[in-house]
């Protein structure tokens, strides 16, 4: 009796079957089975010049801070980000930053403009313009949140370089809200966050609890129903 084996390409086919939902995942499978939600509403021009730290800011200057804005969170993603070379952190920046140009070169001046204007003419609005660069640069900057924050730029970052050219501010007003949530930790949702969740329970240390280095019984006892101990 013959026993007749797979073909190569039944084999193939087998393991492309198998392997393709698993390529499918969204995004969100880089880090987390059940991922935080980081969606937020578009950023109205009220609520954004404040987000965006531009008070008094004009509809045109407004427009200016999303699309720059865009370029600073992204920018911090491609430096940030790499440790996960899926979410293509650095190339999406580049392909943005090629395809905005135009956008973005007008929108640096008509930040800068920004300044003059509230700040001073000359070297005060050139100063807090460049003080105002730095700050939102290290605005998106995080650590405990750096998994949310990659994802969410990640994201983002793909809208950015498919949507026409002229556009990026637009992509910025209904992605910055959700990118400036992700700043915030919040991990897994389905297995917790057992690292992050853990919180040390201290004693007292106000003076009237301690004599001579010893923990007074009065607030021992207050610190063993803080941290849930039992006699």
């Amino acid at each position: 009796m013959k026993v007749r084996l797979p073909s190569r390409r039944a084999l193939l086919s087998l393991a492309i079957a198998a392997v393709a939902p698993i390529a499918a995942q969204p995004a969100a499978a880089q880090f987390y089975w059940s991922p935080p939600d980081m969606s937020a509403p578009p950023l109205t021009d009220e609520a954004a010049a404040t987000a965006l730290g531009l008070p008094g800011a004009t509809a045109a200057e407004v427009k200016a801070g999303l699309a720059w804005n865009m370029r600073a969170a992204l920018n911090v993603a491609a430096l940030q980000c790499q440790f996960e070379p899926t979410l293509l952190s650095a190339s999406n920046y580049n392909a943005m930053i090629a395809h905005h140009d135009a956008e973005l070169d007008a929108a640096q001046a008509t930040i800068l403009g920004y300044f003059q204007r509230t700040a001073g003419k000359g070297k005060p609005g050139q100063a807090a313009s460049d003080m105002y660069n730095t700050r939102i640069y290290s605005g998106y900057s995080t650590v405990q949140a750096q998994k949310g924050f990659c994802q969410e730029a990640a994201e983002v970052g793909r809208q950015a370089i498919f949507a026409d050219r002229g556009t990026l501010n637009e992509v910025g007003r209904k992605g910055l809200a959700s990118i400036k949530k992700s700043l915030v930790l919040a991990g897994e949702q389905f297995y917790g966050t057992p690292g992050y969740d853990y919180v040390v329970a201290l004693p007292s240390f106000d003076p009237k609890c301690w004599k001579k280095g010893v923990l007074q019984p009065v607030c021992h006892q207050a610190w063993n129903d803080k941290s849930g101990v039992k006699p």
